[in-house]
This record gives structure tokens, C-alpha cells and sequence, in this order.
């Protein structure tokens, strides 16, 4: 059976400065945005985590989802994704658990290794060791929301009589694990709820899935759609929103390519190029509402796809923003209820 689609956005605070803003008002203006996509009916709000970023792209994700459940009351939030090798894993558990009662069991948390080099160095962590790190990381977290108390060595982490008071009521909070290569889907099949990821593993996911003997019919994706806009006029939502997102392009294009350690061979995402070029490169894709519902049905078709998270775009105004929300509420999301 399929999973019941659904929607909602990657909110990255980034504070460009073709289109400054004060980050008070920043802040305040986007979790105003988040609260009206609840009303709207979408899905989710989902936060990133990056550092050392020139345009004040959100370093702590925590702290706004706390305050963002504070203001919501049906919308699932979570990250999407933080890095969780970053953070230590008793602290990482007990906050999850106290966001997840605030939120009164709304949370879903989106882990990966990350790919830039200096956020490792800047906190003092072996980059080439990420990904032993994250598996040392959810071993510990795991036990902790299974109410253990925990007592581990590791070649990354000690913990020694760990445990978690108080406890989210669910115990285990979802975790939607990230990654591009086997490992990754190995990580997810273990430890995750889902998979946050590109459709083009879902085959590896389905099989690695049902190589850790879990239910196939528990697999889900959650896919990222950061370049997908809809909208009833699509040549003039692409002459409006093209510049948002071509500096989005442009800033991950720095980020995958500053350290040259993505580790994805050819990449092709965060190609450098002009305004014109990107807007004819199909990397940004604007759908009619019409063309939205197929793409999404025919997705589902392929694939246990239960959530498309897209993205506010960098410097677009809170109430252009919800123009095209508002249409995407009224005109795709009812095809899916």
C-alpha cells in the first residue's frame, strides 16, 4: 500500500545580500511563514544545519524547532538534515526527547556525515572519520530512546551509565538518515525510519531494506525537491523566482566544491553559471499545478515515497513566498488526501 503523500518545505534562513534582512526579522518573518504552511495544510517544516557560512545559513537548527513548537500544533518538524557526527550523543538524545514532548510527538529528525571538510575542522573533529563516528553516534542514541541505560566504548565516544530522563512518551523518535552511497543505505536500513535521499536509490533502499529483514511496507522516502516550484503561470514564476534560486545553486556550488571532498564522483549539482544559463539548464523545475500531480503520482509509482520536501528560496519575501504555497495548498495538495 502506498504511504499517504505529503509536502512541505527546507527552511534555511540564508540572508543573502542582494536581499538583506535584519535576522531578528528574519527569523521572526520565517516562523510566521512556517506557521501559515500549517494552516495551509502542508505536511512539514524541516530545518538544515550548516557552518562557517558567508550568508548566515541556520547553525542550530535545535534551537528553532524549539521555538517552532511552540507555535505549531499538527505540522511535523524536524531537521533535514543535521550533521550528526557533530553533535555528542547523550546531549543529541535528551534534546530530541524534550523537543519531541514540547511538540507532543510531532518530531522527525534527519541525520547524514555532511561533506565539507572545515565544518569538521572548525569543531575539531577527523573529517575522514564521519562516517565511523555517526555509527558509533546512532548505536548510542538508539539504546538511549529504548530506555537503556548505556554503557559504551568506542573509538569515537565513551558514555558510561547514560540514560535518558525524561523519555519522548514514543520512546524512539523517527530518523530519516541521508546519504549517496551503500554505506549510507545500509545506515538507514538498520537504524532509520526512512530514507532521506534521491530517487534514484530507491531500488538500493527497497533491497537493503528487506536485506536487514525489515518490513517492506515500513520503507518510506522522503525526497528532496530543493530546485521544484509550482505554479498556475510557470514563465512567470520562473522570471521571479529563477534569481532565489540560482543563488541557491551558486552557494552550494561553493560549499561542494571548497574542499573538493563531497565524495560524489562528478557531481552535477552546484554548477557554477549565470542567471541565463541556469534558468535553461532544467536544474530549477516550475510544474503546473497538473504536471505537479502527475509527477508526484507517477513518483509514487515508483518508489514508498511518503514526503517532497521543497524549499523557500533565499531572499524571496514572506508574502511571495505564500503566493505560491497557497496555490500549491489549493491546487495539488487535496490530490493526495
Amino acid at each position: 500500500m502506498a504511504h499517504k503523500l505529503t509536502f512541505g518545505f527546507i527552511y534555511d534562513f540564508r540572508n543573502p545580500s542582494d536581499w538583506p534582512r535584519p535576522l531578528p526579522q528574519l527569523y521572526s518573518e520565517t516562523l510566521d511563514v512556517m506557521v501559515e504552511t500549517e494552516r495551509l495544510g502542508f505536511g512539514a517544516a524541516w530545518l538544515p544545519e550548516h557552518h562557517l557560512a558567508a550568508d548566515d545559513y541556520v547553525p542550530s537548527p535545535m534551537m528553532v524547532l524549539s521555538a517552532l513548537a511552540a507555535r505549531t500544533s499538527t505540522i511535523t518538524i524536524g531537521s533535514a538534515i543535521v550533521l550528526a557526527p557533530l553533535y555528542d550523543p547523550v546531549r543529541f538524545a535528551e534534546d530530541c526527547a524534550v523537543l519531541d514532548i514540547l511538540a507532543n510527538g510531532r518530531v522527525e529528525m534527519g541525520l547524514a556525515i555532511g561533506y565539507r571538510r572545515r565544518e569538521y575542522d572548525a569543531f575539531g573533529l577527523d573529517f575522514t572519520k564521519r562516517g565511523a563516528r555517526f555509527d558509533e553516534f546512532l548505536q548510542i542514541v538508539h539504546a538511549l530512546w529504548a530506555g537503556e541505560t548505556v554503557n559504551f566504548e568506542g573509538k569515537h565516544y565513551t558514555v558510561k551509565d547514560a540514560r535518558i530522563t525524561p523519555l519522548s512518551p514514543r520512546g524512539q523518535i523517527p530518523l530519516n538518515i541521508g546519504g549517496f552511497v551503500e554505506k549510507a543505505i545500509d545506515r538507514v536500513a538498520n537504524f532509520g525510519a526512512g530514507y532521506f535521499g534521491n530517487p534514484e536509490f530507491a531500488e538500493i533502499y527497497a533491497s537493503k531494506w528487506q536485506e536487514y529483514g525489515r518490513d517492506p511496507a515500513d520503507a518510506g522516502m522522503l525526497v528532496p525537491g530543493l530546485f521544484t516550484a509550482v505554479a498556475r503561470d510557470p514563465e512567470a514564476a520562473m522570471e521571479e523566482l529563477a534569481p532565489h534560486f540560482h543563488y541557491m545553486n551558486e552557494a552550494y556550488a561553493v560549499f561542494m566544491r571548497e574542499d573538493e571532498a563531497i565524495g560524489i564522483d562528478d557531481a552535477a549539482i552546484g554548477t557554477v553559471m549565470d542567471l541565463d544559463a541556469f534558468k535553461a539548464s532544467g536544474i530549477f523545475q516550475v510544474w503546473t499545478p497538473e504536471e505537479a500531480v502527475e509527477n508526484f503520482r507517477a513518483m509514487q509509482a515508483k518508489m514508498p515515497l511518503k514526503h517532497y520536501a521543497m524549499s523557500m528560496p533565499p531572499g524571496l519575501s514572506p508574502d511571495r513566498f505564500l503566493h505560491y504555497a497557497e496555490q500549491f495548498a489549493a491546487d495539488v495538495i487535496p490530490a493526495f488526501r
